[in-house]
């Protein structure tokens, strides 16, 4: 953790606002958050150090496959989510099990970068909802922003050198320029009453979670709320938002 803070911190400026209720501190926590894009796993991290507290990625598993980045996450004990196979079911008992045994747990509801063209949450999966009530672990909204300026999406699957080489450039340029990381821990998600077992509950709690994050946002981003100052023209942007400030 020490060492991915030095490389968040080599790469642009960490501010972190918001706080770990004291009662929470050392007691298992789901810390949810949007996804901006393949740098920011780094800089929560660097965030959660900086807060005090230690957590374990739920992640996709091209950032596994990725060169540095994939033998860093496994390093650290991350863990890995392949969309669409039968290992997803198996990475969240795992994800249960590790709450249950007194972990932090961070996750991305929406499984993916956002490809909404204002970089606000998708609608997100019921996956993180999910864990949240059958572990019963208390949910903390983690709002990020900035982080998509330190490396360009890209694409989907990094298989090689052709794919790193333009992520890596970025990187380079990101290191001139500077940009600023921000993220935000919000207060505790009320899902007391929600149940695992009620149909319908773990949308409600998705909603819930979602909307939380997409409000804590909104205070990071000034000037940016309707139209992005940094353009990558690599990400997909065929996705519409439902957390935009107008909607919530």
């Amino acid at each position: 953790m020490a060492a991915d803070r030095a490389f968040v911190a080599l790469t642009g400026k960490l501010v972190v606002t918001g706080d770990i209720p004291a009662d929470l501190r050392g007691q298992p926590v789901l810390l949810a958050t949007n996804h901006i894009g393949v740098f920011d796993g780094f800089v929560l991290v660097a965030a959660c150090h900086k807060a005090g507290i230690a957590p374990s990625l739920m992640s996709t598993g091209g950032i596994f496959d990725a060169p540095i980045a994939g033998w860093v996450w496994r390093r650290c004990g991350h863990v890995r989510v392949d969309r669409g196979k039968a290992t997803v079911t198996q990475a969240m008992d795992s994800a249960v099990n590790a709450l249950g045994e007194g972990h932090t747990l961070l996750i991305y509801p929406e499984g993916r970068v956002s490809r909404d063209p204002g970089l606000w949450p998708e609608r997100g999966k019921t996956g993180a909802a999910r864990i949240a009530l059958a572990s019963g672990a208390p949910v903390l909204p983690v709002s990020q922003w900035g982080a998509h300026e330190a490396v360009i999406w890209g694409t989907l699957v990094v298989s090689g050198w052709s794919d790193f080489k333009p992520l890596m450039m970025s990187w380079f340029r990101a290191v001139k320029n500077r940009p600023t990381f921000r993220v935000h821990f919000g207060p505790p998600v009320d899902l007391s009453d929600l149940s695992a077992t009620k149909t319908g509950d773990a949308t409600r709690a998705r909603d819930r979670i979602m909307r939380a994050i997409a409000k804590g946002m909104i205070g990071i981003r000034p000037g940016e709320l309707d139209k992005l100052k940094f353009h990558d023209p690599t990400r997909p942007t065929e996705s519409r938002s439902p957390w935009t400030p107008d909607q919530l």
